[in-house]
């Protein structure tokens, strides 16, 4: 038996993005507000996103808020406030920050990473976060007119950044991204991409390109990587995935052959895992590679399929 897609993340919680309030900006009376500061989300004690007023005084001088949503009829925004610097701020280029800032205008909570907190939240509070910061990395990486170069602003409450020069109106992206599982027989093929923390192996993925299928995306995407071929595709499941603003689709596909043959580019390993091996790596008994982060599509998929599905 396959496991439930509700234990993907960020998934299925169900939010009325309420587009039609998009055009005004009324919602903003009795709205609550979820800060975030370069990608962390807030949360409390309890691991819940952290809702602020309006007026609270840490969103002085944040960026505009974007509406998200309605939870029980309020409204729900999300701000940038990415121009506050903590003190004493450490750098970090690591794959995950485990770090966490504290506000001084702010009790009781703290700015925590996303990947590490996601398979703690409710559905609701996932689609939240993954949606205030994907939108939120969106205007701060977008915020010059791709036709003429002017700096353009945001409207339609943040789903849309207008160019005040030439017009042009641009708006969110999403790009769809292939993940799959690659097997043939009883084994599963598993990659490793170069600067992932010691021990971490999980399901090729790779970009969907122009004029291209899902599944032939699949196809090609596992051949340049490892150099295997592929045969049926099928579809499972999608993850929203907001490092920065993918879409996860999620595949099972059939491998032809088991030779492997590396483009290190992109890949630093490759390998084939058996049935009792995989089931050793999610008991955390496995002596070199760890299981995969809760919540993210790739546990699932594995998980699946040792299960007996997807």
């Amino acid at each position: 038996m396959g496991i439930e897609t509700e234990a993907l993340a960020f998934a299925g919680g169900g939010l009325d993005r309420a587009a039609d309030r998009r055009g005004g900006d009324d919602w903003l009376t009795g709205a609550a507000v979820l800060p975030v500061w370069r990608g962390k989300v807030l949360v409390d004690g309890a691991d819940r996103l952290a809702r602020l007023a309006v007026d609270h005084p840490a969103l002085a001088d944040a960026e505009p808020p974007i509406l998200l949503g309605l939870d029980a009829g309020q409204a729900v925004a999300a701000q940038d406030i990415g121009a506050w610097s903590p003190p004493n701020l450490a750098e970090t280029q690591l794959f995950f920050d485990p770090t966490e800032q504290v506000h001084p205008l702010i009790r009781g909570a703290r700015f925590v990473e996303l990947r590490g907190l996601m398979a703690r939240l409710s559905t609701l509070d996932g689609e939240l976060a993954a949606t205030a910061r994907a939108l939120t990395g969106w205007h701060a990486t977008h915020r010059h007119c791709a036709a003429c170069g002017e700096r353009s602003e945001p409207a339609q409450s943040g789903w849309q950044r207008r160019c005040p020069s030439c017009g042009a109106q641009h708006f969110p992206r999403t790009d769809p991204v292939v993940i799959m599982l690659v097997a043939r027989g009883d084994r599963v093929l598993l990659g490793r991409s170069p600067g992932w923390p010691d021990g971490m192996y999980s399901c090729l993925a790779g970009f969907i390109e122009p004029g291209e299928t899902i599944e032939a995306a699949v196809r090609r995407e596992v051949a340049e990587e490892t150099g295997v071929t592929v045969g049926a595709v099928r579809y499972v499941a999608s993850q929203p995935w907001p490092f920065p603003a993918s879409l996860m689709l999620g595949c099972v596909a059939e491998a032809l052959d088991e030779a492997i043959t590396l483009d290190p580019v992109e890949l630093e390993d490759a390998r084939w895992l058996g049935r009792t091996e995989l089931a050793a790596v999610f008991a955390g008994e496995h002596p070199t590679l760890r299981a995969p982060r809760p919540g993210a599509i790739a546990g699932w998929l594995l998980r699946s399929w040792l299960g007996g599905g997807p």
